[in-house]
């Protein structure tokens, strides 16, 4: 968690901000977060497969979730010169913050018991998250 605190602050960040943009519910983040899974476990064995939910909200947040992973790692590069941002660092990130989704679940169709606890427990980033990541 150490390693990858400023990766895992990036992302919840990114969740927490596309589940309120779509007015999206609990059950929609845990599709979204299943996607990227499915597609980071097949890039890891070589294969360059999408995943994608059926469910138009869950494909919203997938969408915005790769995007922010590519603009993250677009400012390492820069910062740094080098791809620094490691595809198995973002899925350990992805499968922690899918496990969050499980256990912070209320189980109702629209609830946002999850989205609550994004909120509560993980502030915005205030400094550069890129720095911190280039660091590791």
């Amino acid at each position: 968690m150490e390693k990858n605190e400023a990766l895992i602050l990036w992302l919840t960040a990114a969740l927490a901000d596309a589940m309120e943009s779509r007015k999206a519910v609990d059950r929609d983040a845990g599709e979204a977060l299943e996607a990227l899974i499915k597609t980071y476990r097949t890039l890891q064995s070589g294969l360059i497969y999408e995943t994608r939910p059926q469910n138009p909200y869950a494909s919203a947040i997938q969408e915005r979730l790769k995007a922010s992973i590519e603009e993250l790692s677009k400012r390492i590069a820069e910062k740094s010169g080098l791809h620094n941002l490691r595809d198995a660092d973002v899925l350990g990130v992805l499968v922690f913050l899918q496990r969050l989704q499980i256990g912070h679940n209320n189980g109702r169709p629209r609830g946002r018991m999850f989205y609550d606890f994004l909120r509560q427990s993980f502030p915005a980033p205030e400094n550069e998250p890129a720095e911190s990541i280039v660091r590791i």
